[in-house]
């Protein structure tokens, strides 16, 4: 989707495609010709909603630009940002006869907002892995396919901050959406020289009222070295759920945000609130993976004041972190699950790469704090 959909948040989705590359050697078809594919999507909604029929509306509705696969594959995966992309499937139209095995992963799903007439066409799917625990259910029944929860992650091997670690010099990095009143408050703590706070400026946004902050990004693995070079001089490190301000998105469901698996893998110390579910207490068991602090928080300073106190523990927090995350957060930690799932061996470059985050995640304790 990385020619179609170029926010920053997708970002991360683009990266797990670039791990997989690098490990198994695939190749990676990019669909193009956005105008045309939407004129597509629409004329095969009013078409299928209004007759009943998934077939009839796939043979009147107007062909969107295709993309030809010139020989067979073992594994198909697409990666979608979200529910909206998956009508760019009709642009592979010989997908299923040119792959053996076919699993998708779509990263944010909402139960509210399933689209029906989208969902439908991963039916030819053998298996179905979505990032949202909540609704695996619910894509389930709507698609009649196996379906699994597959958390998100990153590219620990980038983000860690191992072996070359860098000074902390950036005392609390906060980039996305973000609370007014918490941001108001760090801004005066970096107006008064009081500390330095790497933020977000720029005015861009979408969703309702405006509250997701985005901007468009030309090259997504620019862009991941950015916030990995960021995060790994980073003190401190905002995350919050998923959707934290936008409720009336989310449905009341609590899910777990990229933040943490980012922060996590960087050995930032973690500040927010996390999802109450349980998904969360399982990926993030340890002590201290997040320190609690409310999104709405005027008394930011005395947060940070407490925590300073104790330079040992922030140490300890981010020695942790980073450990954890080489362990069990890394992209690669997915593709193995999607690998046996589907009843694929890992490739001798998988293997590799869990072998060098065992090795750094068993480096001894050192302090950047």
């Amino acid at each position: 989707m990385r020619r179609l959909a170029d926010l920053v948040a997708f970002c991360a989705q683009y990266e797990f495609e670039d791990v997989i590359a690098e490990v198994t050697g695939a190749d990676r078809v990019e669909v193009d010709g956005e105008p045309a594919l939407e004129r597509s999507r629409r004329a095969y909604k009013l078409l299928r909603l209004g007759s009943g029929s998934r077939r009839l509306a796939a043979a009147l509705a107007p062909s969107p630009p295709a993309v030809r696969l010139e020989r067979d594959y073992e594994l198909f995966f697409p990666v979608f940002n979200h529910t909206h992309e998956l009508y760019a499937l009709r642009a592979l139209p010989d997908w299923r006869s040119r792959c053996r095995v076919a699993a998708c992963f779509i990263t944010e799903v909402w139960a509210h907002l399933l689209p029906g007439y989208l969902l439908e066409l991963l039916a030819a799917f053998d298996h179905i892995f979505i990032g949202t625990r909540h609704c695996v259910e619910d894509v389930a029944r709507i698609t009649g396919r196996p379906t699994t929860y597959l958390p998100q992650g990153a590219d620990v091997a980038r983000f860690s901050p191992w072996p070359n670690q860098p000074p902390r010099d950036i005392d609390v990095c906060n980039i996305g959406r973000r609370s007014p009143v918490t941001h108001a408050a760090l801004v005066d703590l970096a107006a008064a020289r009081r500390i330095f706070y790497y933020f977000d400026t720029f005015s861009g946004g979408s969703g309702r009222d405006q509250k997701q902050r985005t901007f468009r990004v030309a090259d997504p693995r620019q862009h991941r070295l950015l916030l990995a070079s960021l995060l790994q001089r980073s003190r401190y490190f905002i995350a919050n759920r998923s959707r934290v301000n936008e409720p009336e998105h989310t449905g009341g469901h609590e899910e777990i945000a990229g933040r943490f698996y980012e922060g996590a893998a960087a050995g930032a110390v973690m500040l927010g609130e996390p999802p109450n579910a349980e998904q969360f207490r399982s990926q993030f068991d340890w002590k201290d993976a997040v320190i609690r602090m409310p999104f709405d928080c005027p008394d930011v300073e005395r947060v940070l004041a407490g925590l300073d106190a104790d330079r040992e523990r922030l140490a300890r927090i981010g020695h942790e972190n980073a450990r954890q995350a080489a362990l069990r957060h890394d992209w690669i930690h997915r593709l193995e699950i999607v690998f046996k799932t589907v009843g694929l061996a890992p490739t001798a470059a998988m293997v590799e790469r869990r072998c060098r985050l065992d090795e750094l995640a068993a480096r001894p304790f050192t302090s950047a704090y």
